[in-house]
């Protein structure tokens, strides 16, 4: 669980597709949510993160050429009073109605399976960070294709403490492949230090610089229970 050596074994990898980290910053003042996206086609690399207020949505980077919008084009951050929510689909919507309505992730994710898109039926992960009750839970899920058969298989991990300076980390894939081989295992930990934006770069620049799309970091104020956006964009949005 090191978290340099994980960051260099990502560094390593051409595609682990989209992940999320969640972890405090390493003045432990902050919580630190880090999504990025990447794509292989022209359709899934056709894309740049917007944020708007506590939204973190993916756009078109150029309309003309969008393909299929269907699992390329979502909110991927929302936020709910003292709930905080990011996915690598549009399952973030159903995870915020789940919640609003006074259900969990849990429950809001046995509502929903994998991406479909064969073969590589894309997994779904999610994250959660909640402070409704006075200290922060947070809560991972991923909804993946069972390797028995077509059902949906779903693991949940919760941390009643995150790490200082380090983020636990889901991954939609292991590695790059035909079909791309699913993410196995336990969240690992990658290294969140410095400011939020300098945390990010860190990954950033760590992901395949081909395949790389976006990057956003949602910093969560503990104190003041406000949180803020950054983006890093490969591409130019086309106006």
């Amino acid at each position: 669980m090191n978290p340099d050596l994980n960051l260099k074994a990502l560094a390593a990898n051409a595609y682990p597709g989209r992940g999320i980290c969640i972890g405090f910053d390493d003045s432990a003042k902050r919580v630190l949510q880090v999504y990025w996206i990447m794509g292989r086609s022209a359709n899934s690399r056709n894309r740049v993160f917007v944020a708007d207020g506590p939204v973190l949505r993916t756009a078109p980077a150029d309309p003309s050429k969008l393909e299929d919008p269907s699992r390329i084009i979502y909110n991927a951050m929302r936020e709910l009073p003292d709930v905080y929510i990011v996915s690598n689909g549009d399952q973030t919507d159903t995870i915020y109605d789940e919640i609003a309505a006074g259900g969990i992730l849990v429950s809001a994710l046995r509502k929903r399976t994998y991406e479909p898109d064969p073969p590589n039926f894309t997994a779904r992960i999610s994250a959660v960070c909640d402070f409704r009750g006075g200290g922060l839970v947070t809560e991972m899920g991923v909804i993946r294709k069972s390797a028995y058969g077509e059902a949906p298989e779903r693991q949940f991990f919760e941390y009643g403490a995150l790490p200082k300076g380090a983020g636990y980390t889901m991954t939609t894939y292991s590695q790059d492949g035909t079909p791309l081989p699913r993410f196995e295992g336990e969240p690992y930990l990658l290294p969140l230090v410095g400011s939020p934006r300098q945390a990010a770069t860190m990954i950033w620049d760590a992901l395949n610089a081909a395949n790389r799309v976006a990057i956003a970091v949602k910093a969560i104020d503990i104190a003041a229970k406000k949180s803020e956006i950054e983006v890093i964009n490969a591409y130019k949005a086309v106006q």
